[in-house]
């Protein structure tokens, strides 16, 4: 039995953060040269960790390099992506491989380096509560110090005037597989766990993927290249209509633009949960390449006639699953279009089914009398990312990747980590620290007179040389 936590007798600090994930690292990098700023951040996990399970060879980030933890607030920041390859002496390699798009496993190293040089970053500290106390005017963080093997070591509390949530997403899995999911021995994952489970899958007799993003692409091109030709067996099943490709066009893209989000925070609450279901497309396709490799490599294995042995199938999801003796799995489909329904059996299954937010409920439950909600219950957040409380409470709580429905779909998007971090860091010093853009897309989302659109730059007159040949 653990002792209570002991109170920390220092002054409150500025800021803590809860969760040590890309956001709030963005937060912490953007906050370390500010002296007036006293901020710490807490996550469980023993290190930073990006999605391990989906670090797939060749497999790219879907941002530019150039959305990084901080370059678009700040591109002269020790924290750049350029300068982590400076300093891994990567900065021709780089240069000379012309990549915009940077590897995932790369950016997961970027990160890594960010994590364990920046101060002011505490793994293996779980946040347990967080509650405002009325009489010092601050919020209480309580946590639980684990040891090297996760386990509860020692309770610690912590005061501060400001905090701010990122305890990011969670692997969704569908209720008609969380049972096999649960099940021990049964070969049904996450693609969250895909590399931990690959050799196995590669073995496996016939395989199924189960969802038609990024992901699920990235997985079933994996598992393609990798299994003999003529004997693929492979089943690529998907609840959208297509396998089809992310928006990527130039003006699509201005909904990750700051001027987006603050467009559809105006919105309406009903008018934001129909936009944020139709634009799907948005953040949920497949990126153009990948899906050119995928038909590549079927091509490539047709070309001595026949056809690979592998079934993509759209428009299908899965109504309910099960075990058939005991090693195969089945599979209950309907395909929504047809409105007709059957059976697959398969050896193993890769769920590439995607991540939701993870509840706020807990780490809030000391704050829910004070925290001000929508119709569906969710938190209400305002245009600067900070809770909608209680006048009472004077302290201030802003969010990370917790508002989709309040800010859109730029909300999971790493391209807009630095601006909010920024502008999460402004609203903290009352000040304009970090500058940032007064519009950022050409598109005018909406009839409301848009900001002040700056001046035209005029082009630079030359004073002419003075010919004194005269």
């Amino acid at each position: 039995m653990t002792s209570p936590p002991h109170h920390e007798t220092e002054a409150p600090r500025d800021l803590v953060g809860v969760g040590i994930g890309p956001f709030n690292l963005s937060l912490a990098a953007l906050a370390h040269p500010l002296a007036e700023l006293d901020a710490v951040f807490y996550e469980q996990r023993p290190g930073f960790d990006w999605h391990p399970g989906l670090l797939i060879e060749g497999a790219t980030v879907q941002v530019p390099f150039l959305a990084d933890l901080v370059t678009l607030a700040d591109p002269t920041s020790q924290w750049s992506f350029l300068n982590h390859l400076r300093s891994r002496d990567r900065l021709f390699p780089f240069y000379f491989a012309e990549r915009f798009h940077s590897l995932r496993a790369e950016y997961d190293a970027y990160c890594r380096w960010v994590a364990e040089n920046l101060p002011g970053l505490h793994f293996s500290h779980q946040v347990d509560a967080v509650r405002w106390n009325p009489g010092r005017d601050v919020f209480e963080v309580d946590y639980t110090r684990l040891d090297a093997e996760g386990k509860a070591e020692s309770p610690g509390r912590t005061h501060t005037r400001n905090i701010v949530l990122g305890v990011g997403t969670a692997p969704h899995v569908p209720d008609p597989l969380k049972p096999l999911v649960a099940a021990p021995d049964v070969p049904v994952v996450h693609a969250a766990d895909y590399l931990k489970h690959r050799e196995a899958f590669l073995a496996a007799g016939h395989v199924t993927v189960v969802g038609s993003g990024q992901s699920g692409a990235e997985v079933f091109l994996d598992l393609l290249r990798h299994r003999p030709p003529g004997r693929e067996r492979l089943h690529w099943l998907g609840r959208t209509e297509a396998f089809a490709p992310m928006e990527y066009s130039k003006l699509g893209l201005e909904h990750f633009t700051p001027d987006y989000s603050r467009y559809f925070h105006g919105l309406s609450e009903p008018v934001r949960d129909r936009l944020v279901a139709a634009q799907w497309q948005l953040h949920k396709g497949i990126d153009a390449e990948t899906i050119a490799a995928i038909h590549d490599e079927l091509y490539r294995r047709s070309l001595h006639g026949g056809w690979p042995d592998a079934v993509l199938t759209p428009g299908v999801q899965v109504r309910t699953a099960g075990r058939v003796a005991t090693t195969q799995i089945e599979l209950h489909l309907e395909h929504v279009q047809q409105d007709t329904r059957s059976r697959l059996t398969t050896d193993a299954v890769v769920l590439a089914t995607g991540y939701r937010e993870r509840s706020l409920d807990r780490i809030l439950a000391g704050l829910d009398p004070h925290v001000r909600r929508d119709g569906a219950g969710r938190p209400e957040v305002d245009e600067s990312f900070r809770l909608v409380l209680d006048p009472s409470v004077t302290g201030t709580a802003y969010v990370q990747n917790a508002e989709r429905h309040t800010h859109g779909v730029g909300a999971p998007d790493l391209g807009l980590a630095a601006w909010r971090s920024a502008t999460i860091i402004n609203s903290l010093t009352r000040k304009e620290t970090y500058p940032l853009p007064g519009r950022t897309a050409f598109t005018s989302f909406g009839l409301e007179p848009a900001r002040p659109v700056p001046p035209a730059r005029q082009a630079r007159v030359l004073t002419p040389l003075v010919d004194d040949r005269s």
